[in-house]
């Protein structure tokens, strides 16, 4: 029998959401400073307005929401998924008030799509935005990176016994140190770290570009924001085919698979264990995947003659099955010249490295190198079963900072998320083609957007149907949270429409 929440359910949750949303809104001083600092003073009346809003929520959430209750598992994973909607809904205004997106769903649209680090946009005059309006897409997708809810847990969240519950809520379930605030504390450690290194390195090769400083240290500290998060997100509508330079992409290349590691590989390598990259399950399952998707693509593109040298064609292809696989989806490319050059075999490939993504607890997305080590794993281990004789005791272990074992449990859990990826992927698809979209055009679309990765063939769009606007924005924030948060607060909705009392 369902049993409807009680008030302090409510509480509860209202109060940690509020403490979220707040955050949102101190993430809203950076581009209102930003516009200052440009006198772009339109542009801080919209962050004013929008910082005003979250504070209003946040604050009065906690006020109304008293309570000294903790999370619980099912408190956690509410809030963590509610609140990534809310804060889509507040953090759109800005978009809305600049006046280059068409409609306020457009705008929640790429709100959510930077939140997840997709890198889709239906932004329309990118060129000519503000600066305060590009630092806001950059910061969502850097914060989102790393997790909304980590940033709360960083700076608004005491250490707490829920506060795990939120984070195990948002996709993450690694402690690189025994408190889990100490834990969020050393994500941003480590990212803020490689904020430094990867701006510097962008900004130099910005200047050597020709580049004036102020801008190369702003283009720099923003592709490097899109390429640690794996968002994809650029200041120019050509993306990183706009600097036309090898030395930009590889750097970027550098950044963006450094930032699909595993948060816990950075942790060890960080503290000394530097034997774990070549050891861990997810860097060899990546450099396996994204090997033979390159190479599959390779073939398929010199046998086309798209490219004129052995140089360009590799350049061009390594780039972007990286870029995919990492679930960055930066491109030196056009959009649709994933259709009119890089043909079926092409596009299959970068959608099957979409789909794989990079590592779990990281800021990528996609079903993950450790699921398909996992599955990997699991089915050698069967066939070992099979031929092995009737008594003997056949087990699988995988390293991941440690060894572990195979057990039906864990297989089962990495079989049900990875059938949902794939059962999302398909949807997306599916309702692609009823619109009237090319099966594979729509299969790489609607992958790009439930693995966050951003590449784009030309399906997304302002002209796109709603529909399709909506259910990408559904398939975003599944993907990121990785299901299980959404379906635990689908139940706490249907608890409150059918419990008992």
């Amino acid at each position: 029998m369902l049993l409807r929440p009680r008030l302090d359910d409510h509480l509860v949750i209202g109060k940690y959401t509020g403490k979220v949303i707040i955050g949102i809104a101190l993430l809203m001083v950076i581009p209102l400073l930003t516009s200052v600092v440009f006198a772009e003073w339109d542009t801080v009346l919209d962050f004013a307005i929008s910082i005003a809003l979250c504070l209003i929520f946040g604050f009065g959430t906690q006020i109304a929401c008293r309570t000294e209750r903790d999370l619980s598992w099912s408190h956690g994973l509410v809030v963590a998924s509610g609140s990534w909607i809310v804060a889509t809904i507040l953090g759109a205004m800005p978009h809305w008030l600049s006046g280059h997106e068409g409609s306020y769903l457009d705008a929640m649209f790429d709100v959510m799509s930077g939140y997840t680090t997709t890198g889709l946009y239906l932004l329309q005059d990118l060129d000519h935005i503000s600066y305060g309006m590009n630092m806001w897409r950059h910061l969502l997708t850097y914060a989102g990176g790393q997790g909304i809810v980590v940033i709360a847990l960083t700076f608004l969240f005491k250490g707490t016994a829920g506060a795990y519950k939120v984070y195990v809520g948002e996709g993450k379930d690694e402690r690189l140190l025994p408190n889990v605030v100490q834990t969020a504390r050393a994500i941003w450690l480590v990212s803020l770290t490689w904020l430094v290194i990867g701006t510097v390195a962008m900004s130099i090769t910005g200047l050597l570009l020709g580049q004036e400083p102020v801008r190369a240290f702003l283009h720099g500290l923003w592709v490097y924001m899109g390429a640690w998060s794996t968002g994809g997100f650029a200041p120019q509508s050509y993306n990183t085919l706009y600097y036309h330079a090898l030395s930009y992409e590889i750097v970027a290349i550098v950044v963006m698979i450094a930032g699909s590691f595993n948060f816990a590989l950075h942790w060890a390598v960080w503290t000394g264990k530097r034997k774990e990259i070549l050891r861990n399950v997810e860097t060899v399952s990546f450099a396996i995947t994204l090997s033979l998707t390159v190479l599959i693509a390779t073939f398929a593109l010199a046998k086309a003659g798209v490219y004129p040298d052995a140089m360009t064609l590799f350049r061009k292809a390594f780039y972007q099955l990286a870029s995919g696989h990492t679930t960055t989806g930066f491109s030196t490319i056009y959009s649709r010249a994933f259709v009119t050059q890089w043909g079926p075999v092409g596009l299959i490939a970068t959608t099957v490295a979409m789909a794989i993504g990079a590592s779990a607890c990281s800021t990528a997305g996609g079903i993950k190198g450790m699921r398909i080590g996992i599955i990997f794993k699991a089915f050698m281990q069967d066939i070992r079963r099979v031929i092995s004789p009737e008594r003997a005791v056949v087990s699988s272990k995988f390293h991941h900072i440690k060894d572990v074992y195979l057990d039906d449990g864990l297989v089962r859990t990495t079989m049900t998320i990875t059938i949902a990826y794939l059962a999302m992927y398909g949807l997306n698809a599916i309702v692609g083609a009823f619109y009237g979209y090319d099966f594979l055009q729509a299969a790489f679309e609607g992958v790009s957007a439930a693995s966050n990765t951003g590449l784009s063939c030309g399906v997304t769009s302002p002209t796109m149907p709603d529909v399709m606007k909506v259910l990408y924005i559904g398939s975003m924030w599944l993907g990121r949270l990785e299901f299980m948060s959404v379906f635990a607060l689908g139940g706490y909705i249907v608890t409150i429409l059918r419990g008992h009392k």
